[in-house]
């Protein structure tokens, strides 16, 4: 049995089911007027730049990537231009509003004041001023427009809703903060069980993590693939 076996789509409760095929958002295509602006505009955001290839005289492809994102941005010459195409309107994803906010005004840009209520709904309509005051996921945001138009809202988003994934971190804080939470729960089970390696316990507590279920939800398909496996090996 392997962790896909076990952990394959998540119902609410936390516990996934089989059969969904896992699909990644990889490219949106930005329509830009000026592709030298453009590129300026985000690398001086500090987006990795992925790629700029002159393929001909008519057609330039620059590539882009967020912090973390594994989603990227491309646009260029013969690609989609902003004369033909509308603004688009996008969304990040950060774990505090504030300091992402804080961050982009350093940087130059003309970010909003924070908000909530909805960033969807064209303009400002639905906006209210402040963080959410429960500070709830998916609730607070703030929003920038590049040169041609394209706007950008941040959502902050710290627990995901059960079936949402990537909010793993990949600083070395957030990282060990989540392996002494990976540890702290494994620890009821390490001694409640037979022994067994610790490191199948985590990958499957840590995989559930990733695709949005909550701590209690994680300990509980880390238990029912341990048990598996355990089952699993000859007495």
């Amino acid at each position: 049995m392997t962790a896909a076996d076990v952990l394959t789509d998540w119902s609410s409760d936390g516990a996934r089911k089989p059969g969904a095929v896992e699909m990644k958002l990889e490219m949106v295509l930005l329509p830009v007027s000026d592709v030298d602006r453009a590129k300026a505009f985000y690398t001086n955001l500090g987006w990795r730049l992925d790629a700029d290839f002159p393929i001909a005289e008519d057609f330039r492809v620059v590539q882009l990537t967020p912090p973390g994102s594994e989603a990227s941005i491309l646009f260029g010459k013969g690609v989609k231009g902003a004369a033909d195409n509308s603004p688009e309107k996008l969304l990040l994803v950060v774990r505090d509003v504030g300091a992402a906010r804080a961050d982009l005004v350093a940087h130059g840009v003309d970010a909003s004041e924070v908000f909530h209520g909805t960033g969807f709904r064209p303009g400002t309509m639905g906006r209210l001023p402040g963080p959410d005051p429960e500070r709830r996921s998916y609730s607070s945001f703030t929003s920038f427009s590049d040169p041609d138009g394209n706007e950008w809202v941040l959502q902050e988003i710290n627990q995901r809703l059960p079936g949402r994934g990537g909010l793993l971190p990949t600083d070395v804080s957030g990282l060990a903060a989540l392996l002494h939470e990976t540890a702290e729960h494994h620890d009821p089970f390490e001694k409640s069980h037979p022994p067994h390696n610790w490191w199948d316990w985590y990958a499957a507590y840590l995989d559930a993590r990733q695709h949005g279920s909550t701590p209690e939800g994680a300990s509980a398909a880390a238990g029912r693939y341990m048990d598996g496996l355990l089952n699993a090996v000859p007495k």
